[in-house]
């Protein structure tokens, strides 16, 4: 049998039943990272036919999904989907344009090697998508903790910049601690405290509590 002739049999045995999942089913071919299967219900909210989703090839992700948060996951999720020693599951959260609602919805995916060739190379992954719906308050934390990846990235250069000492002022600073608590807090002077308090606020270009904790949540500080 071909290695085609079992990704179609593959295939057929998964939509055969994957209409009954409260999930999109979404099948790509790994070699080409195309979209070989996508069920009905993934159909209908994205608005388009599985032909036209596999002619897009590997611009179907950017074309539905944040465009950054894609090239990422995707990326990486390919990657390891070669690597033996991998978890065989990789979960994920995405964002992806839909036709149910303006704007970007947000989806819970987890992800699987389905088919490997006869090499142990794989063919085919599978992914189950759960939609978050905005009305849950869950969908609102999943929102946050996507902005504060994405400040991670959009900023991680200039946090690289700060010390292990600053870093240490950094998190007081977004817990509120004036240089004096700070200065007992890590046992040093009231001068020294300050001087790393002026030259985190210089680094981060952060003058209000607001923006230093956008660091400190980003980077796990606090």
């Amino acid at each position: 049998m071909t290695d085609e002739e079992r990704i179609t049999r593959k295939i057929a045995e998964i939509a055969a039943t994957a209409d009954q999942y409260p999930a999109v089913v979404i099948i790509h071919h790994v070699p080409t990272q195309t979209v070989r299967y996508l069920s009905e219900w993934g159909l209908e909210l994205l608005g388009a036919t599985l032909e036209e989703l596999t002619a897009l090839g590997p611009a179907f992700s950017p074309t539905y999904f944040n465009a950054v948060e894609s090239d990422e996951y995707m990326a990486r999720v390919f990657q390891l989907m070669y690597q033996h020693e991998a978890p065989a599951v990789h979960t994920f959260y995405q964002e992806v344009r839909t036709t149910e609602r303006a704007g970007w919805s947000y989806y819970l995916t987890s992800i699987r090697r389905l088919l490997a060739d006869d090499g142990g190379n794989p063919l085919l992954v599978m992914g189950l998508a759960i939609p978050l719906h905005p009305e849950n308050h869950f969908s609102t934390k999943v929102q946050r903790l996507i902005e504060e990846n994405q400040f991670l990235r959009q900023h991680n250069a200039i946090y690289a910049t700060l010390s292990r000492r600053e870093r240490d002022v950094l998190r007081l600073l977004a817990l509120g601690h004036s240089a004096p608590e700070i200065a007992d807090e890590l046992n040093i002077s009231e001068q020294t405290a300050a001087t790393h308090r002026r030259n985190v606020r210089q680094k981060l270009g952060a003058n209000t509590v607001f923006k230093l904790s956008q660091y400190a949540r980003a980077f796990d500080l606090i």
